[in-house]
């Protein structure tokens, strides 16, 4: 399901739509909604990495959710260079919304340092994604 058609919709701040596929910003999180057959790697998502920081700046953290509603490819070897890109960017997350995007989504959960990035559903994604954002920034005002 696109972000778009969820109850979090009213929630959106600002989107954005580039030719690898579009971004949702919320106050600390920005769903991403990649096209259909794209290949992702760190040299064709300058644009999105762009828009990140322009959103967020450098000063607070904030979390990714990479909702699957397309089929597409990720070049997994860049995920340390990915992180390198946003250090803000301290949570991420996939969403499969079908068997083939689950098991994406599970091998993707391989290459990061996290303990769990692939959750089934854009509800389930942004309530565990969104408090961990809140955790951190309640610490660091600490």
């Amino acid at each position: 399901m696109k972000i778009a058609e969820t109850d979090f919709s009213n929630q959106i701040v600002e989107s954005v739509h580039k030719e690898l596929g579009n971004i949702f910003f919320f106050k600390h999180i920005a769903v991403i909604e990649f096209n259909e057959g794209v290949h992702i790697d760190i040299n064709n998502t300058v644009d999105f990495f762009d828009e990140l920081i322009s959103y967020y700046g450098h000063s607070r953290p904030f979390g990714v959710i990479a909702n699957r509603v397309n089929s597409y490819s990720v070049k997994l070897l860049d995920a340390d260079l990915f992180r390198q890109r946003v250090i803000d960017l301290c949570y991420y997350a996939v969403v499969g919304h079908n068997i083939t995007s689950k098991i994406n989504a599970e091998i993707e959960n391989r290459f990061c340092d996290s303990n769990k990035i692939n959750y089934d559903t854009i509800h389930e994604a942004m309530d565990s994604i969104y408090g961990k954002v809140k955790k951190d920034i309640l610490l660091s005002l600490h």
